[in-house]
Formats: C-alpha cells, sequence, structure tokens
C-alpha cells in the first residue's frame, strides 16, 4: 500500500509539516511521485515515523534519532556503533538523573522552611533562593 502525504500524516497522528520536515532533515527518505507529482510513500514509513516519535518522547534529539537511524540504514558495524551510542546516552542519562535528585532535595528543603502560616508577608523560600 502506498500513503499520499495526509494519509500518511493520518496514520501517524503527525502534521503534514511534520513529514516535510523529516524529508528536509534526512530522517525519511524523498518519496517517490505519481504521475500527478503527489508524494507516495510507502507503508514501511508508518513504522519510521512511529519511531522516530517515540525516540522524540523518550528525549532524543532529532539529531541523536538521525545518527540512530543512520547505524540502521547505512553502518556495517552496526552492532558496535549501537552499542557506543547507548552507551553515551545511558551515560548522559545518569548524569541528568543525579542532577535532578540535587534538584529535588533542594526543594524538599526549600519546602521545609515554609511555615505552618501560608499567609505571611515575608516568605522563607524566597528569602533562601535569594540568600548567596
Amino acid at each position: 500500500m502506498m500513503y499520499r502525504i495526509s494519509q500518511l500524516a493520518k496514520a501517524c497522528n503527525v502534521n503534514k509539516e511534520t513529514i516535510r520536515y523529516y524529508e528536509r532533515l534526512g530522517l525519511i527518505p524523498e518519496p517517490t511521485r505519481s504521475d500527478s507529482g503527489y508524494r507516495m510513500y510507502p507503508e514501511d514509513m508508518v513504522q519510521r515515523i512511529g519511531f522516530i516519535k517515540r525516540m522524540q518522547d523518550l528525549g532524543f534529539t532529532l539529531q541523536e534519532i538521525d545518527k540512530l537511524l543512520g547505524v540502521v540504514d547505512r553502518d556495517e558495524v552496526k552492532c558496535k556503533d549501537m552499542y557506543d551510542f547507548t552507551d553515551l546516552k545511558l551515560r548522559e542519562i545518569q548524569s541528568k538523573i543525579q542532577d535532578l535528585r540535587k534538584i529535588e532535595r533542594m526543594l524538599i528543603s526549600l519546602k521545609e522552611k515554609c511555615p505552618e502560616n501560608k499567609e505571611m508577608f515575608e516568605c522563607p523560600i524566597i528569602e533562601t533562593l535569594m540568600e548567596k
């Protein structure tokens, strides 16, 4: 089955402009054209665009997704490249988790400074944040 851009957009739950943008970035290949000039996409584009959207939802950038797709599409040493990519992304996420835990501890500490009477004019949280 072949899809026109509007059909593909609907099947993937994205905007037509998103598909055109992915084409410009090289995330999806330029489609063939019908005799009347319509873009015609193969059925596997639904899966590919779904993969791109899932990866974005997981926090991957389009540049990272392009690299992943490059490994899948082109690289000869797929396993090593995928391992290196995964290892790097894992370290980045672990670092972000550490940062988020620090922020969490800071917010808990700030919250504990708040008195029972929350109708006060002076706010201990703001005062703490304003300290140098």
